[in-house]
């Protein structure tokens, strides 16, 4: 995921762009307000996380100027102002959603999540070996053969696809798939690999765990 983090204060902004990269977020960093306004029209993130605060112009005209131009890019607004009437007024502007710091970080990840699922096309289709999982449908199929899944299971699977060829953490899978604190413990999770391991047989893909990092979904070599 492509995130646009605007934020002046160096120790904060490196401290995020850490925590967003460890759950493995692709982070594009804006120290000021004209950059901001800049990358968000030559590079269009998935999620703009931006500080109210910002030197050069503030994160409140940097959300005019991009619904301005018509964009629907998702926007998450920081502040230190208690008052309710920056928050009223980062939503006016065209902010989805604010934090006020200082927050969790646990909680940032999970808005910037729902935020990127929210703004997602619908009936997006994802495939990969014999495996076609489509969205909108909400319809997953194994060559010709229907395969049934609970609800969990498919939010799992469908973020594994989403992240196919690369590691993801029994953390990042929660994160994703329960982002509000819902009950969904490392265990579970281990719980609906082992079953989509024995469901996606004959899907042509390898379903495997990285030792002390997580899990890696891709096709499977050749025979």
């Amino acid at each position: 995921m492509h995130v646009l983090l605007a934020e002046d204060d160096a120790v904060l902004a490196d401290g995020l762009t850490r925590t967003l990269q460890g759950h493995g977020m692709q982070v594009e960093l804006a120290t000021d307000g004209l950059q901001a306004d800049a990358r968000l029209q030559s590079h269009p993130p998935q999620v703009a996380v931006l500080d109210i605060g910002l030197p050069g112009i503030d994160g409140f005209e940097v959300v005019r100027r991009l619904r301005a131009r018509g964009a629907t890019t998702p926007v998450l607004v920081l502040t230190a102002r208690d008052a309710v009437e920056d928050r009223v007024r980062g939503l006016e502007t065209g902010a989805d959603d604010y934090l006020v710091k200082p927050f969790a970080t646990a909680e940032l990840v999970a808005r910037i999540r729902a935020l990127a699922r929210r703004n997602a096309p619908p009936g997006g289709i994802l495939t990969l070996g014999n495996l076609v999982l489509d969205a909108g449908a909400r319809r997953a199929r194994i060559g010709t053969r229907a395969l049934a899944l609970s609800a969990r299971e498919w939010a799992v699977l469908e973020y594994l696809l989403q992240q196919a060829g690369r590691v993801v953490s029994k953390q990042q899978i929660i994160d994703t798939i329960a982002p509000w604190g819902e009950d969904l413990t490392l265990n579970a999770v281990e719980v609906y690999v082992s079953r989509l391991r024995l469901k996606l047989d004959g899907a042509g893909l390898s379903l495997r765990t990285v030792r002390g990092f997580g899990y890696l979904l891709e096709a499977a070599a050749p025979a």
